[in-house]
């Protein structure tokens, strides 16, 4: 049975990554199932057997997706210039079809869509908490860490889904630039109280 349990589980993580590959290069938004099943060189009912729907493969898809980019933290101290590096990465134009599909799912979370159970929390909490760790590491009082890395997050969703309606790179860059230039005034202001 364990046995089992371990092919299915590298079945399923070998779908995934080849799924999630194709909604990067390709987007994955307006294709149905079998449509998606075709184009990695499966089934849609293997898609069907291991996520349970189409809304579970995009649920699966966008947790993969959000568990890489918190990686990209690492243990890393928090900086002015990583947080600009990290929104150019963002804002690179390759990326679109991944955060629209990221804003679809969290949309599909609020409405309490089945198969998105945890969802939100992971998408909050996912960011928030080692963030705030990161930011507690280097001195920050543990509730204005808290508070920052949530103002952080909504800045820069809030600025991702601007770029998304409006294209403007330029301006929600410099949006984002003036943002964190407000935090770095700001933590020079509490560092010399």
């Amino acid at each position: 049975m364990v046995q089992f349990n371990v092919v299915t589980s590298q079945a399923k993580d070998r779908l995934l990554l080849a799924v999630v590959e194709q909604a990067k290069s390709e987007g994955i938004l307006d294709l149905s199932l079998r449509e998606i099943a075709a184009a990695i060189g499966t089934s849609h009912r293997m898609l069907i057997y291991h996520f349970g729907s189409r809304d579970g493969l995009l649920v699966a898809i966008v947790r993969e997706v959000e568990r890489r980019e918190r990686q990209t933290l690492g243990d890393t101290t928090p900086s002015v210039a990583d947080a600009r590096q990290q929104w150019n990465r963002l804002a690179d134009p390759s990326l679109r079809a991944q955060e629209r599909l990221f804003f679809e799912i969290y949309s599909h979370a609020l409405l309490g869509r089945p198969g998105t159970d945890g969802f939100l929390e992971e998408a909050l909490d996912g960011w928030i908490t080692p963030v705030t760790n990161q930011l507690v590491a280097v001195g920050v009082e543990e509730k204005d860490a808290r508070a920052i890395a949530r103002l952080g997050l909504a800045v820069t969703r809030g600025l991702l889904l601007d770029l998304l309606a409006s294209g403007d790179v330029d301006g929600t860059t410099y949006a984002f630039h003036v943002f964190t230039g407000l935090l770095e005034q700001s933590s020079r202001s509490r560092m010399s109280q």
